[in-house]
């Protein structure tokens, strides 16, 4: 009976394997986050950079671009007849 239950249950992430396009996004990512927080801490308190342009960074890189290095895997070609 386990051996039958263990064949039914297949893992979670199995295909869900990252290539190299997957890093790159992800790494870019991090870059976009980590410049934000460079440029929420080098401005002024009530200065544009610290306000909008930061805050904005920091949500394109945590809510559009990690999700979509993660959830990305490139088309498969299709065998040509």
């Amino acid at each position: 009976m386990a051996k039958d239950r263990k064949r039914r249950l297949q893992p979670i992430f199995g295909e869900w394997d990252f290539q190299r396009r997957n890093y790159v996004i992800f790494g870019l990512g991090i870059a976009v986050i980590f410049l934000a927080y460079v440029i929420m801490a080098l401005g002024e308190t009530n200065s544009f950079q610290s306000l909008t342009l930061a805050p904005v960074m920091l949500v394109v890189g945590y809510l559009v671009i990690i999700p979509f290095a993660i959830i990305y895997r490139p088309r498969r070609r299709s065998p040509e007849s």
